[in-house]
């Protein structure tokens, strides 16, 4: 039985070693999201366009 995954990374840019940023999207809401990780530190945040609103994949 396959099921496919909730959350699907778009794009991927830095390494291992340096800041790592991705943008990830929510495949149920279409929500994406930017998420940046440094060393043991890392943030989550929605994508929002010029008016504040979410970025939504279709």
């Amino acid at each position: 039985m396959s099921r496919e995954s909730r959350f699907e990374t778009l794009e991927r840019e830095g390494s291992s070693f340096t800041v790592l940023s991705r943008v990830i999207v929510d495949n149920e809401t279409g929500v994406n999201y930017l998420f940046v990780t440094s060393g043991y530190a890392g943030g989550l945040t929605p994508l929002l366009d010029s008016k504040g609103n979410p970025i939504i994949s279709k």
